[in-house]
């Protein structure tokens, strides 16, 4: 089974095959002056394939990130997974970028993500929504948890330890394409973008 898995609704982009078994590639994609790393999506794609010796007509699944994250970011993702799993005939999986991040320890860590507007993402083996970061400090206390840049200095007064995610090179992609053995794929139909508070009128990222 070959899983094409791609990830741009965080920092990054994140793009990996997975036989089933093993990592066959990945490539990590950042932002540069002109492009938001998303932009590069589909052509990194394409080369990916190409160095594994595939065609899209050789993948069984499309897996992606649904988000939370940036909403630029989440349409991409969603879009032109769904797109080719159409085109190609083939089935989604979707995972929240929450708990991709959960595992980035080895472990099932809580995350607590910047939502902005004063509120945090929170995810503790479920999704918990958009909270307020008065009520978040207390829910961190004495755990370890997974974080952003601009949470880490708050929530490490309160937990026990607060990684960010942004300060290290965690393999995300290869970490969703794992996680997408673990879900039970859908019609491309049926994949949605996870957006927890309402995307932007303007649609910003």
């Amino acid at each position: 089974m070959k899983i094409l898995a791609f990830d741009t609704c965080l920092d990054k982009t994140y793009i990996t095959l997975n036989d089933g078994e093993r990592i066959i590639k990945s490539e990590i994609i950042f932002s540069d002056g002109e492009n938001y790393h998303s932009a590069y999506l589909i052509s990194t794609i394409v080369k990916v394939l190409k160095q594994a010796g595939l065609e899209p007509k050789d993948l069984d699944i499309i897996a992606t990130d649904i988000g939370p994250g940036s909403f630029t970011g989440i349409r991409a993702c969603v879009t032109v997974a769904r797109v080719l799993a159409q085109q190609l005939n083939i089935k989604t999986v979707g995972v929240s970028s929450l708990e991709i991040l959960s595992k980035i320890l080895g472990d099932n860590d809580m995350v607590v993500l910047d939502a902005r507007k004063n509120k945090a993402y929170v995810y503790d083996g479920e999704v918990k929504g958009a909270i307020e970061l008065e009520e978040v400090d207390e829910l961190v206390r004495g755990k370890r948890i997974i974080t952003d840049n601009s949470l880490k200095e708050r929530l490490s007064q309160y937990a026990d330890m607060a990684i960010s995610y942004q300060g290290g090179n965690y393999p995300l992609g290869d970490i969703l394409s794992k996680l997408a053995l673990t879900k039970e794929p859908t019609e491309w139909a049926k994949l949605k973008p996870l957006y927890i508070q309402p995307p932007p009128v303007f649609g910003k990222g």
